[in-house]
């Protein structure tokens, strides 16, 4: 009976320690990814130039609680030869364990997220004048730093600025713009970078090599890729691929335990994104979903391949990333050849949209399915450089066309002609989805295709009509001899202003007097032509001048002008017809005719010259000012005269009565009743 009762077995002799804490570096030798920390450090230690306090940041994972550890370490390290601070501790020290596991008693760790008060530095203070009990520095290390409150900051200042020889801190953040300058300008900073992809697969190699677990190497990149560079991350993924795989790490457990796609699977629907297949792209997104994918991810995967084509067509040193297949980067290569900067902006556009739009709303699944639509809708729409290309070139693709004065339900329209057809539904039949038709409509035989013909597209069937992205890759392909482009009008060139004074003439003719005084006072041309003026400002030019004379100018033209401000532009109107003036009258003066008058009366100058037909100059129009108003300024009756002497001749009136004024000859008043002698010969 006995034998038949089931025995508890044996628990282990040790618990089981995760593989951040497991694998936790123990020096600066197994510090990974932060070698010019290291290195400053180590100069700093050989040359006796230590610090009295250090500021670490960074992400989460990447060492900074750890190098703080290892920093108390290295200034506290003490063996039977050695009693000074090191940074390569080959052999343990005395104080190594105790420190390493945050149980010394010299080394202080504080979590300033839960101890964020004024008391609680005040204890620190308190604190840091006894010297340490065992070890050669009292060394703080505080967590977190950036959450203590402003009071707390303050009142380490003193101290921090001026601590004892003992005493040494360590500060930990991942929030630097929190922390005050004036506790960052008493510290020497170190930015602990994110782990390279490379070095990141390599370290999970050692572990899992240690740990006896096989993995595969496309695990390890999708792992080294979530962990966004954080090692502790990355371990703690691994730990838990391993307990997910039964001990071994399989690509599809890591994927399966992320809720990732795969990811050739993601760059197959990108692929039908960009041929405009909607159904084909919804068809692979429904696969994906039920494989366990989540929506919102793989629109986060399919950004991510957007972004990694675009950086293969500027950057071709991004293949080099660990963190990448080789399929994914061959497939990368020949997006980025094939694609347009334009499309791949569009993509990444409407991509981040549809990822926003997929997190809040209440099916994330059917939001990333009518973004698929949008993006499918819009790849197969044919780009406004492929179109003016194929313009030029005479080689844009046909389509038969419908029947003259048809609409789209069959039924006749009066007075119709052919056109293009509509956008809305295109099932006629037709070439293969892709191709280029270049046959032309069915009837007699039609001239060939030239500049001025009227070029037809063909309408996808399935969708709303354009050329598709497999018709643009084609004919991207095609390199057509450049074709010469159209000459503009003539007339309408010939009224285009090409001069100053074609500028002075039409703003006269719009009659603009301020643009116009503009143009006279500030305008120095340097190059004008149709659509494209260059200028340098003049001194107190308003700042607006040249966008407002780009407006002007696209006003009275109905021109598009571009209006760049160069330096190195002539002399203003102003500054010309002032130039011209001088020059006259310094002709003028020098006539002997004109200086023999000028000698007769003195004082007299020449003021102004006139060449014989030459029109009298209008007077220049001052620019409008807007002024505040002024209050209008009244009189009182008594500060008025009270009477005005006027002399009767004055007015051609002859001498007449005494009584013509109500004072006498005091005062004159007009009367148009009275007898005059111009009166008395009308009468005559």
């Amino acid at each position: 009976m006995a034998d038949d009762v089931p025995t508890r077995s044996a628990a282990p002799t040790t618990p089981y320690r995760v593989l951040a804490r497991k694998y936790r570096p123990r020096s600066f030798d197994d510090l990974i990814g932060q070698e010019p920390m290291v290195r400053t450090l180590t100069n700093a230690f050989e040359s006796g130039r230590i610090a009295q306090a250090w500021m670490l940041t960074g992400v989460r994972g990447v060492g900074k609680t750890t190098t703080a550890r290892i920093l108390a370490r290295a200034l506290n390290y003490e063996t039977a030869t050695i009693h000074q601070p090191r940074i390569h501790m080959i052999e343990p020290g005395v104080h190594d364990v105790a420190i390493m596991e945050g149980r010394h008693v010299d080394v202080v760790e504080m979590d300033a997220a839960s101890h964020t008060g004024i008391d609680d530095i005040r204890e620190i203070i308190a604190q840091v004048r006894y010297r340490p009990v065992s070890a050669r520095y009292k060394v703080y290390i505080i967590d977190e730093v950036h959450m203590l409150s402003t009071q707390a900051f303050n009142g380490l200042l003193k101290t921090l600025e001026e601590p004892p020889e003992h005493v040494k801190f360590v500060f930990a953040t991942t929030e630097i713009r929190k922390v005050p300058i004036t506790v960052l300008s008493r510290c020497q900073r170190f930015d602990l970078r994110r782990v390279d992809p490379a070095v990141m697969i390599a370290h999970l190699r050692r572990v899992l090599s240690a740990e006896a677990v096989e993995a595969e190497d496309d695990a390890l990149r999708i792992i080294a890729r979530a962990s966004e560079g954080s090692v502790r991350d990355a371990l703690s993924l691994t730990d838990q691929a391993i307990a997910h795989g039964a001990g071994a790490v399989s690509t599809q457990t890591v994927r399966d335990m992320l809720g990732l796609a795969d990811r050739a699977r993601v760059v197959d629907l990108f692929e039908l994104l960009m041929r405009g297949d909607g159904a084909g792209a919804l068809r692979e997104l429904n696969a994906q979903y039920q494989a366990g994918a989540d929506p919102v991810v793989v629109l986060t995967d399919l950004a991510d391949f957007a972004h990694l084509v675009t950086s293969l067509r500027f950057v071709p040193e991004t293949a080099g990333d660990a963190s990448l297949s080789p399929d994914e980067v061959e497939r990368g290569r020949d997006f980025a050849a094939r694609l347009s900067v334009r499309t791949l902006s569009e993509v990444w556009q409407m991509l981040l949209k549809a990822i926003e739009e997929a997190r809040v709303a209440a099916s994330p699944k059917q939001a990333t399915e009518m973004a698929l639509i949008r993006i499918a809708y819009a790849a197969d729409l044919p780009a406004p450089d492929d179109l003016l290309r194929l313009l030029q070139a005479g080689t844009l693709p046909a389509l038969p066309a419908a029947p003259p004065g048809s609409a789209p339900n069959g039924e006749p329209v009066r007075g119709a002609s052919p056109s293009l057809p509509s956008s809305g539904s295109g099932h006629g039949a037709g070439p293969a989805h892709g191709d280029v038709d270049a046959r032309a409509a069915p009837g007699p035989a039609a001239p060939p295709a030239g500049p001025g013909a009227t070029m037809q597209l063909r309408t996808v069937a399935g969708t709303g009509g354009g050329l598709s992205l497999g018709a643009r890759m084609q004919a991207a392909s095609v390199q057509p001899a450049p074709a010469r482009p159209a000459a503009p009008d003539a007339a309408a060139t010939a009224k285009l202003p090409t001069s100053l004074r074609d500028l002075e003439a039409l703003a006269a003719e719009k009659r603009d007097s301020r643009m116009k005084a503009w143009i006279r006072r500030y305008l120095r041309l340097a190059r004008i032509e149709p659509g494209r003026l260059e200028m340098q400002p003049a001194d107190g030019a308003p700042v607006t001048f040249a966008g407002d004379l780009a407006k002007r100018l696209h006003d009275w033209t109905g021109l598009r002008w571009v209006v760049t401000v160069v330096e190195g532009g002539g002399l203003t109107l102003e500054a010309e017809d002032a130039a011209r003036r001088a020059q006259l009258i310094a002709e003028a003066e020098a006539d002997p005719d004109v200086a023999a008058i000028l000698a007769l009366m003195p004082g007299a100058s020449v003021r102004e010259v006139r060449l014989r037909g030459q029109p009298t100059p209008e007077p220049e129009m001052p620019e409008p000012e807007i002024s505040a108003p002024r209050a209008i300024e009244t009189v009182a009756d008594e500060d008025l005269p009270e009477r005005y002497d006027i002399d009767p001749a004055t007015l051609g009136i002859p001498d007449g009565d005494d009584d013509m004024g109500p004072e006498g000859n005091d005062g004159v008043l007009f009367d148009p009743d009275a007898d005059t002698d111009d009166t008395a010969d009308d009468d005559d």
